[in-house]
């Protein structure tokens, strides 16, 4: 038998659906609460920042929303994506576990983030919306939403998380190749941004502080909007097209997965993967455990606190329920930049405190010690992010060379590490740290978040 098991779907078979979770939980989510009355937010709330289009998906309770031909039609560049199986790896590590992952590096940009840029890119083109603003950590997510805007003729400014700007420069390249404009964050471009580097000029930046001045500068235009990479309702129902290929791809091979792991920072990518086959394992057509995998540095579900909070630094956004750090965490500059959000997606924050799937937190050498035997047998280097999600696998799969059992094992290696090689080499160097977040660091980080009854 070949080593090697790539699963395909044809063009045609690829879903023209996006699945939103929202109907199928045995409780409704709690809603997003204005910052001002603290009352449920309605869609008038929102229209300063996005479409109508994405504002009604946000609040659908609809089980399937179709995805727009033209949105179909950029998704074909690389959709759908390989599943593949790790023969390789799993004969490294000498298991019985059958190990998938589906691979979103084949996207334009190496990552899964397209997959909601290209249709919030879309339904801002529909309302003549002409530049989009958003805030970007290690870079995947700017540069999928300067792809998306190529594609549809907007501009696009993009707030780059300090310490990932100064280290990860190709990053930034690859956002102006397609004609985005890139500010490290903080930034002397807002009032926030001023005031943050007037107490530290070489401030690291987070993602809350990025969103803030992203959001600033899009509701002070009416002819800009603001885009999101993660975390909202919307973001996660446009990445469930990676379950659902998924589904389709193990129906081929007869595989059903016992357990599946997912990298969780903000929450779409987990979700995208999850949410399909949470929808399956709540009708009862199968049962698997479902992990998301946190850094140790920025342990969102596994120590931060389940209550309402801002989705940014500044105060500007909604108040969402959602396992939070605090808005005023600043995370350690770990590697994987995607990972280092204060909040968790109000979804996923629900079926979490719902328990209707585990989380655990992983130190960041254990993730690259982990990348290396992947990439040392699959070929692929992963991205500092999905390397979570490796070592839980490889944890799990060494658990069933010790205990016997054939499980079958899926995650999603939600891109390539091409642009990470730093990362690597100060792995390689001996020079790379785990980085914990303490109850002192939490207690800390809680004190500005609002106390709502």
């Amino acid at each position: 038998m070949s080593d090697y098991t790539k699963i395909l779907l044809e063009e045609h078979e690829m879903p023209t659906r996006w699945y939103n979770i929202a109907p199928d939980l045995p409780e409704p989510l709690p809603p997003p609460l204005h910052p001002g009355t603290l009352q449920p937010a309605t869609g008038e709330d929102f229209a300063a920042l996005f479409p109508k289009a994405l504002i009604e998906q946000e609040m659908s309770t609809e089980r399937y929303i179709d995805i727009p031909e033209p949105v179909l039609d950029v998704y074909r560049l690389w959709r759908p994506s390989p599943l593949f199986r790790a023969r390789r790896l799993e004969k490294l590590l000498d298991t019985p576990a059958k190990i998938f992952y589906k691979y979103e590096g084949v996207s334009p940009a190496g990552s899964h983030k397209p997959n909601t840029a290209v249709p919030q890119v879309y339904y801002n083109a529909l309302e003549g919306i002409r530049k989009l603003t958003t805030e970007t950590g290690a870079g995947q997510w700017g540069s999928s939403l300067a792809f998306a805007c190529a594609q549809f003729g907007l501009e696009c400014e993009i707030w780059q998380v300090a310490a990932s700007y100064r280290a990860k420069p190709h990053r930034r390249t690859m956002m102006e190749i397609w004609g985005g404009v890139v500010h490290p964050s903080p930034s002397n471009l807002t009032e926030f941004g001023r005031s943050l580097l007037a107490k530290d000029p070489d401030h690291p930046g987070s993602l809350g502080i990025a969103i803030s001045e992203a959001v600033s500068e899009a509701v002070a235009d009416p002819g800009v909007r603001y885009a999101l990479g993660s975390v909202l309702n919307h973001v996660l129902l446009h990445q469930t097209i990676i379950g659902e290929e998924a589904l389709l791809q193990l129906a081929k091979v007869g595989e059903t997965p016992d357990v599946l792991v997912g990298c969780t920072g903000g929450g779409s990518n987990f979700g995208g993967l999850a949410f399909p086959f949470l929808r399956e394992k709540l009708a009862g057509r199968m049962n698997p455990v479902i992990r998301c995998v946190e850094p140790a540095a920025c342990p969102t579900l596994t120590k931060g606190q389940y209550r309402y909070d801002f989705g940014d630094t500044a105060g500007l956004t909604p108040l969402m329920k959602m396992h939070t750090l605090g808005h005023d965490f600043i995370p350690e500059p770990i590697h994987a930049g995607g990972l280092r959000y204060h909040g968790m997606a109000p979804l996923v924050s629900h079926v979490y405190q719902l328990g209707l799937v585990e989380a655990i937190s992983v130190p960041q050498r254990e993730c690259f010690a982990s990348a290396l035997q992947f990439a040392r047998t699959e070929g692929i280097v992963p991205a500092p992010e999905p390397t979570h999600a490796i070592a839980a696998a490889i944890r799990e799969a060494l658990a069933c060379k010790a205990s016997g059992e054939e499980k079958v094992i899926l995650t999603a290696l939600c891109g390539h590490g091409h642009l990470d090689l730093a990362a690597y080499d100060k792995y390689l160097s001996g020079e790379m740290v785990d980085l914990e977040f303490s109850d002192a660091d939490l207690a800390e980080a809680m004190k500005s978040v609002p106390v709502i009854a």
